[in-house]
């Protein structure tokens, strides 16, 4: 299924996730799956842009910024406060346990479909926990 823009798609829960990269494509799909919006981010911005056009573009889009970027859970250089949310996936070298986080991820975004809930928080997303920086 095709990424579609925000404002184009209903979102029945109103979340919308701006991905960057992620390796394989069902790992934007789980997400997707759930009902929320997945916008990818190469329809937008080209691959080597910097992080500052990336964020500009999440905020542009409404959208919660879903990244493998370990740059974006740097809370100095991007506060929370300022954003509509970031999740950061933490792979560190290891993609075989992508699917494990992003799996992570869904169910919290289907216990907190409410966009107000994302706002100004980074999402850490590791292995055996989701650790929430404001």
């Amino acid at each position: 299924m095709p990424a579609t823009s925000a404002s184009s798609r209903s979102r029945p829960n109103g979340l919308a996730v701006l991905c960057g990269p992620l390796r394989l494509q069902f790992h934007y799909q789980l997400p997707r799956e759930a009902g929320h919006t997945v916008q990818l981010l190469k329809e937008y911005l080209a691959v080597e842009s910097t992080d500052a056009a990336v964020i500009g573009k999440g905020q542009e889009l409404d959208a919660i910024l879903l990244s493998l970027n370990g740059d974006f859970a740097d809370i100095v250089t991007y506060p929370p406060s300022r954003f509509k949310g970031i999740a950061a996936l933490q792979i560190r070298n290891h993609p075989e346990i992508t699917p494990h986080l992003v799996q992570r991820l869904r169910r919290y975004l289907d216990q907190h479909p409410s966009p107000e809930h994302y706002r100004g928080k980074l999402l850490v997303i590791e292995v055996d926990r989701i650790r929430v920086r404001k």
